[in-house]
């Protein structure tokens, strides 16, 4: 997917992105392949989607952690009837919180929950470039 008709993208790009800027640093290392996460520092836990308020403790005092890129399959749905089809996803990082992503180049038979999954970053048609996983080797 990024191969996207020779056009230049990125993050700059994309009105999503630019939609919220306190959330910049993410999509900055998203251009780099690299998975960032919001983290408390009053409560000490990580928290999914980035957010200046820690949604567990209600404290200000956040900043960004680069996150393993490792997980597991906690939950997810092949979507057949969609052109192309596609799974969606639940992960569950090692550092601990839930996202919401797809799962990619692998058969929906090879899917069990508890699985260990990689994220890796495709570009959207829009210019950001997402979080998305595969399957462990």
């Amino acid at each position: 997917m990024d191969n996207l008709d020779n056009k230049t993208l990125d993050f700059l790009s994309d009105a999503y992105a630019n939609a919220y800027p306190e959330t910049k640093p993410f999509w900055e290392a998203a251009e780099k392949d690299e998975l960032l996460l919001k983290t408390c520092h009053d409560c000490n836990k990580p928290h999914w989607y980035p957010r200046m308020i820690c949604p567990l403790c209600g404290s200000a005092n956040t900043g960004w952690l680069n996150a393993s890129g490792q997980g597991t399959l906690y939950a997810f749905s092949h979507i057949e009837k969609a052109d192309p089809p596609y799974t969606l996803a639940y992960v569950q990082l090692d550092e601990g919180p839930i996202i919401m992503s797809n799962i990619i180049d692998a058969e929906v038979s090879q899917l069990k929950i508890g699985v260990p999954v990689t994220v890796t970053f495709q570009r959207m048609k829009e210019g950001r470039k997402m979080p998305v996983f595969r399957l462990s080797e």
